[in-house]
Order: structure tokens, then sequence, then C-alpha cells
């Protein structure tokens, strides 16, 4: 108990010294912005669901999304993550669409009702490609700018897009800091603390990952969804309603790729050989950025973000989300709003 109330205090705190971020998270009915208890926002039910959905040709994909706010708001994409879907912002969405925000919500390659438009395109699922299905999306919606946020693979995507493409990133919203993998270290071995709970990714490399996948990929991410969200009680409702995206016929090929190509284990798609070199440095984000760490997260402690500030040239804040894992965006998505918020008015 005095852990948790000592994160607390820390968390009311750090907020307290953002302005925006308190006027925010107040008028969202979250109390931490006050200095009292969690009040969050109602939820909604299980059964909701964010549709109806458009699909978009963009790039090599037919890309499903949801939309919701003014057509003419500042546009706001978010970004889902491995092995969950756009139902991490069921309840993002309609906080941003009530302050006037133009919220897209797709479906990354291989989840979902997002397909890819050949089918001799290779099924990538390398950092280079997903970053590029963020800016293709905007071209096709005629975007020229926006709030780039996500978390997981969605968190990737979105610090390549902004990393890439600063000039089409308003702002930046990511947990777990910097993503960009820095693949020329991807053989040297972490604590076997943190080696342990990334079992799954090892486990891909092999025929008899894909395999495993192929046939319970439900089983796999129901065992993630737990040890990444240990104190996260969702029902089984919102779980199946999530579960449905990952029957794409091409989710197995595209989250195997993912993985063996961080490891070196599978080549990436030529057309992406560029951006990936432009990756190979680790380029900083130079736009205003948002970051957040879950105090609860199983993948990843929570940090104070100093590991990662120099990758972090423009005004960056970075925030611990009490009481929240690794899907900081369903579980507490009242911080993630107003952190979207925040950037827009950086």
């Amino acid at each position: 108990m005095p852990n948790s109330i000592d994160r607390q205090r820390r968390f009311i705190l750090g907020t307290a010294l953002s302005g925006v971020a308190a006027i925010e998270l107040a008028r969202t009915g979250n109390a931490f912005a006050q200095g009292g208890p969690s009040v969050p926002a109602a939820r909604a039910p299980s059964s909701k669901r964010l549709e109806p959905l458009r699909h978009i040709d963009a790039g090599v994909l037919n890309i499903a999304c949801y939309e919701d706010g003014p057509a003419t708001g500042p546009a706001a994409i978010l970004l889902h993550g491995f092995p969950y879907d756009i139902h991490s912002y069921v309840d993002v969405a309609p906080l941003l669409a009530a302050r006037g925000f133009r919220v897209i919500v797709p479906y990354l390659r291989g989840f979902g009702a997002t397909r890819f438009r050949d089918r001799a395109t290779l099924r990538s699922g390398e950092q280079a490609a997903i970053g590029a299905d963020v800016v293709a999306l905007m071209d096709a919606l005629g975007i020229k700018r926006a709030v780039i946020a996500g978390h997981n693979w969605g968190g990737r995507a979105a610090c390549v897009a902004a990393a890439l493409w600063p000039e089409r990133c308003a702002g930046l919203v990511t947990v777990n800091s910097y993503l960009i993998q820095d693949l020329a270290r991807a053989m040297v071995p972490i604590g076997p603390e943190y080696e342990a709970a990334l079992w799954y990714e090892y486990y891909f490399q092999i025929e008899r990952g894909r395999a495993g996948l192929t046939a319970n990929r439900r089983e796999i991410a129901r065992i993630l969804w737990e040890e990444w969200s240990p104190d996260w009680e969702f029902d089984d409702a919102t779980f199946d309603r999530s579960m449905a995206a990952h029957d794409n016929p091409d989710y197995v090929d595209v989250v195997i790729h993912s993985y063996r190509h961080r490891f070196g284990q599978a080549a990436g798609d030529p057309q992406y050989a560029e951006l990936q070199r432009r990756l190979a440095v680790l380029p900083p984000i130079t736009v205003p950025a948002a970051t957040l760490d879950g105090d609860a997260d199983g993948v990843l402690p929570a940090g104070d973000g100093r590991a990662s500030a120099s990758k972090f040239t423009g005004r960056r804040v970075h925030r611990i989300v009490p009481g929240a894992g690794h899907n900081v965006p369903q579980e507490a998505p009242e911080a993630f709003a107003a952190a979207v918020m925040e950037v827009v008015k950086a």
C-alpha cells in the first residue's frame, strides 16, 4: 500500500506541474488533477463497438478505420498494438471528439478489416512499414498534419512517422517512450528478468511458434493481456471484442514477420529499405511529445523518462499513469486523451 500511495503522489505532482494537463484531466472527471483520488469517467460497455468503419485505399493497404468528431477539427490518429485492436481507444475516441478533434482509429496491417491490396505484397510487420502506413492513410484522407498517438506497435508506428515525417506530425503521444527499434543491437541480451517477459518474441522465431499462433491466437493473446496488465480487470466480452480482429487472414504472417525481422531472422520488404536505413541511426523526435508509462506495466517497468530523453529534442513531457498496465489508452483513457490535448497546445 505505501508504494501505491507514493506512486500516486509522484503522479499528482507531475500532473500539477503541467497546467494544461491538469485542466483537461479535470474536465474529463479525473480528480488526480485536483490532488484527490481517481474518479474515472464512465466507461463504454463491453458491447460497444467502434463502428461503422470506413475503408480507405492507402498505399499497399485498404485500411479499415473508425472516425469520430467533426471533419474540420484537428486530426488525431490513434494506433493500436499487438495483441490488441482499435477498441483500445473505445473510451479515448469520444473524449477527444467531444473536444473537437477529428479522431481516426485505423486497424493496423494484419488486423481487423484492413487488407493488402495485392496478393504479391510481402506481409511485412517491420517498423518502417507500419510507420509508412500512417502517412499513406493521411495522404489518402487529405490530412496534412495530425497528432499521432499509439501504444505497443502503434506507439512504434507513431514514433517512426514522427521521426521521419515531422512536418506531418503536429504532436506525438506514445506509451513506453521512444520505440524505434535499434536493430543493430537486437542480439545484445538484456537482464534475464526482462528477457523472461519477452518469451513470445522468441517463440515466434521458430515454426512451432508460427503453428502455435495460428492455432492458439486467442489463448496467446489472453496470456499476454494478463501478464502485461496484471491489475486490469477486463471481462470476457471486452477480450472477445478485440479478438475478432485477429481473424484477419494476414494476422499470423504479419505478426511472425514483425518479430523475426527485429531479430534479423527475416528480410524486410525492399520498398521500405531506404526508410529502414534512415531508422537505423535512431533519429530524434523533434515534434512536441508526451510519453506515458503505466506503473503496473508487466513488460516495461515505469521510468522517469531520462533514459530516452536524448531522443526527444522538442518539448517533451513524461508521466507515470497510476494503476495502468501496458494498454494505457484502454486502462486509463482520461490520461491518454489529456496527453493528446496537451501536445496540441504545446
